[in-house]
């Protein structure tokens, strides 16, 4: 049966069960910030197991894709070990238990796929009798086929909270996959008996004592690998032979001319390569980037262990992308994202090949001179040191190195590594989180205080001061008063003033109080998002109890708000010009600026960020009203809402809608229409890490202003130039071009010149002290032309030393060099023009043959080129003692 067909059977089977079929979940848990990634068929149901919400049926089958990674280095060492796997599982919330999902489950095995019932096995917990009874009475197993295990292997817990025993099904392999023990049975290590179902009755709720209390609403939670069930319904011997990986293997195999099953070693690497290419592609299509963080570290982990193993069988990089379209025609139904996505996999996988290839060899090289010294030492463990230089340099993730460690017979030092980088985030963290902490800390003081955001409907509004907080007292304060060149922390009851958050910076303003005012010049959340309004004291005295009037700097909330709604916009445009995989990933909206982080695997070109800039602009132009809605989550999802599912969401959320265009979960202050922001101009893109980019833009009149100023520009080159606007940047191009050409002809003629001198030099040179010496200054603009006078001298020159000086840009530059049969003599031109350097205030040095260096003091070089013969002389004394 193809695996297609085992998929089709089993959801059809629990369709007719009355379940809710459902498509499979991303691979990115969305609203669960505690998962990495789906690594279960009921971890994207979780909210409906925990009651926090409630299901769209109470019966449900999904067949879902997962991705585990706790055990990737045993990934490709057996032929049972995988990153990525498909779940089959159906789920009852309060409705069906014990009594029906176990006599399904034997019916779909005996009767939907077909199993012989003498070559199945039943496990259950040793305390569940229920279960023991149905196996038997109901389902007719038995007894002596049903085993009893321990906790262990056959209850499910996680700390406290639902749990319940377990009961699994095994389909006997035979004999021949056995470890042919006397007492070999189900819950043997070996491979004979082969797990094929799961069955996960959560009937109790664990309580911090240990108490397992029953539970007025039981689930089934069950779960069936695909992939097992296709080893044994296709009657392979692994998950390497299966109809939906077998074939990749078989492309990989004849990409590296080699025959699977006739080394170890090469059936490893090609198990790996096979393995995790499935695992990278659908990470890819869920949206997911290399990185060297979360979820982009875990596809960057197993996507450059599969290139090393790619190096191992000598497969020309990169190769991975190949195989890409096999993959796809196999598994695009159902997975149509693969299809969808298939060319921006492929650009990913080769663009990170490609990488990763420019640093392997670099970083082999210093793991292996590193090898070669714990050998010879006589020691086992690599320092953590060497592994995190690995990592930061070279790009190795810790557990490749661990790897190539024990296949060599070596360990890691996993303190020392984990040493090495904490050291680099508490230097990057270090200052930031200090001033986190004390703000922590001073914040904490106004916990629970009452205060209410009214700054959507407007920018001005009477309150009552609820708590005034003293930074520099570190506490809270009855009042503030004005000339204690102090500011404070004011909280209100309610404020028109948006506090920082979502990348959009806090508002200023002004508040009057009874007996004078003062100027807001920040607004920040507490911990419990108590608005902190950071106010200098201009004049009289505000009290704990004053009323109030708030009123927030009206032109700089619009150049926000501006700013805000470009970002959704230029989100919009960067997904429809980049790709769909673009996500942001940090933001920074400020009056004066916008700043917009997203993901994306390559540095866009100019003519990408002009289409981006242009579709933004139309945007602006088409002055599409923006509007807000107040939803919940889920409702929003649907709505199709881009949501980031790093965050937690509270039960209602405020989406902010602009026409058809754009749809997304935000909190900030935006524009009433597209047409207020006026023009939006990038002004810079660049890199700001792995998968990273970055996008800064102006709106409204600052936009403006910026391109009056270039225009400003533009028109006093052109004017300087005497050239017209319309083709300057022809014009320019035909100018440097010119220039160019000139430079070269300068070149030429001075290497012909150079040519000549070399004949009139080599008349300078002394033979004083035995050795030939030429010691000269020449005229040369800079260190390269320098050089080549050297090279030219030293082809002249059959034996001697050779020491040039020149002024550069009014510093000094020497170049020397050493012929060969001084060098075996002891003489060492790297040496030597070390110390002529230091006589004019300088240094430098370099190889025994050829040396270059430089110097401070212009006045003081003939003085040095006038005293190598001495030091000549010096170190050919050093080389006879």
């Amino acid at each position: 049966m193809k695996s297609s067909d085992i998929r089709k059977v089993f959801l059809d089977f629990f369709r007719e069960k009355d379940h809710l079929v459902l498509p499979s979940f991303p691979l990115v848990p969305q609203n669960d910030p505690t998962l990495l990634l789906i690594g279960a068929g009921m971890a994207p149901l979780k909210p409906y197991f925990t009651g926090e919400k409630t299901p769209p049926h109470t019966r449900i089958a999904t067949c879902q894709k997962c991705v585990r990674t706790p055990d990737i280095e045993k990934v490709g060492l057996t032929a049972r070990h995988a990153t990525f796997f498909e779940m089959l599982g159906n789920f009852s919330f309060g409705d069906y238990f014990k009594e029906d999902a176990i006599p399904w489950s034997w019916e779909l095995m005996t009767r939907g796929y077909g199993l012989p019932e003498e070559r199945l096995y039943v496990s259950i917990y040793q305390e569940d009798e229920e279960a023991f009874s149905i196996w038997k009475n109901k389902v007719g197993v038995p007894p002596e086929k049903i085993y009893r295990l321990g906790k262990e292997d056959n209850f499910w817990e996680i700390g406290t909270g639902p749990c319940g025993p377990c009961s699994e099904i095994y389909y006997d392999l035979g004999p021949q996959y056995g470890c042919g023990g006397t007492d070999c049975q189900v819950g043997c290590d070996c491979d004979r008996y082969l797990e094929v179902w799961n069955l996960v009755f959560t009937q109790f709720e664990k309580d911090a004592n240990g108490n397992y209390i029953p539970l007025e609403q039981k689930n089934i939670d069950t779960g069936a690998g695909l992939e097992r069930l296709a080893i044994v319904m296709q009657g392979v011997s692994s998950f390497f032979e299966i109809d939906i990986v077998k074939p990749l293997l078989d492309h990989f195999a004849a990409k590296a001319g080699l025959e699977y099953g006739k080394q170890d070693k090469i059936d490893i690497s090609l198990r790996v390569i096979t393995e995790h290419l499935r695992g990278i592609s659908f990470l890819i299509a869920d949206g997911v980037l290399p990185s060297n963080e979360g979820r982009g570290y875990v596809l960057r982990r197993i996507l450059r262990r599969a290139v090393r193993h790619g190096k191992l069988l000598d497969i020309e990089p990169p190769f991975l992308f190949d195989a890409v379209p096999l993959l796809v025609a196999m598994m695009e139904d159902p997975y149509f994202e693969l299809r969808e996505k298939e060319e921006l996999i492929k650009k990913i996988i080769k663009l990170e090949e490609e990488r990763f290839n420019e640093t392997l060899e670099q970083g082999m090289v210093l793991l292996e001179e590193q090898l070669v010294t714990l050998q010879n030492d006589g020691k086992s463990i690599l320092p953590g040191e060497t592994a995190f230089k690995l990592y930061d340099t070279f790009g190795f993730p810790v557990d490749l190195t661990k790897e190539i460690l024990d296949e060599r017979g070596f360990q890691l030092d996993d303190d020392g590594f984990e040493k090495a980088l904490e050291l680099q985030r508490n230097r990057a963290r270090a200052a930031q989180d200090s001033r986190n902490r004390e703000e922590e800390n001073l914040f904490a003081l106004v916990k629970g205080f009452s205060s209410r955001f009214v700054g959507y409907e407007t920018l001005k509004a009477q309150g009552e001061v609820v708590g005034i907080l003293s930074p520099s007292r570190e506490k809270l304060v009855s009042e503030g008063k004005a000339g204690e060149d102090e500011t404070y922390y004011l909280v209100l009851d309610q404020s028109p003033f948006y506090a920082e958050k979502g990348g959009q910076v806090g508002d200023t303003g002004t508040i009057k109080f009874p007996t004078g005012h003062g100027r807001v010049i920040n607004t920040v959340f507490g911990p419990g998002e108590e608005i902190l309004h950071l106010v200098e004291i201009e004049e009289g005295v505000v009290k704990e109890g004053d009323k109030v009037f708030a009123a927030v700097d009206e032109e700089r909330r619009k150049e926000i708000a501006r700013n805000h709604t470009a970002t959704h916009l230029l989100h919009r445009a960067l997904k429809k010009i980049l790709g769909s995989h673009v996500n942001q990933a940090g933001s920074l909206v400020a009056p004066d600026r916008l700043r917009f982080d997203f993901s994306h695997f390559d540095q866009p070109d100019k003519k990408d960020l002009s289409i981006i800039e242009k579709t933004v602009n139309l945007a602006i132009l088409n002055n599409m009203e923006v509007n807000t809605l107040i939803t919940d989550l889920e409702q929003a999802i649907k709505m199709g809402a881009e949501a980031h599912f790093d965050e937690k969401y509270g039960d209602k959320v405020r989406v902010i809608k602009i026409d058809e265009y754009s749809l997304e979960l935000c909190g900030g202050t935006h524009v009433n229409s597209t047409g207020e922001l006026g023009i939006c101009k990038i002004i810079d893109e660049s890199g700001i890490g792995a998968g990273m980019r970055r996008i800064e833009a102006l709106t409204g009149h600052r936009a403006l202003d910026f391109v009056a100023a270039q225009e400003r520009e533009l028109k006093e080159i052109t004017s300087m130039m005497k050239i017209p606007r319309e083709n300057a940047a022809s014009k320019i191009k035909e100018m440097m071009e010119s220039q160019k050409e000139l430079q070269r002809k300068i070149r030429q003629l001075q290497q012909q010149l150079a040519q000549q001198q070399v004949e009139s030099l080599l008349q300078q040179t002394e033979y004083t002290s035995g050795i030939p010496i030429l010691s000269t200054q020449v005229e040369v603009e800079d260190m390269e032309s320098l050089r080549e006078y050297l090279d030219k001298l030293r082809g002249k020159m059959e034996s001697g030393i050779i020491m040039l000086g020149a002024l550069s840009s009014g510093k000094v530059i020497f170049a020397g060099a050493v012929t060969k049969d001084l060098i075996e003599k002891g003489f060492h031109a790297g040496n030597l023009i070390g110390e002529v350097a230091k006589l004019t205030g300088g240094g430098g040095g370099g190889r025994p043959d050829m040396a270059q260096a430089g110097g401070k003091d212009p006045d003081k070089l003939p003085y040095a080129l006038s005293m190598v013969p001495v030091l000549v002389k010096a170190q050919q004394a050093k080389i006879i003692s």
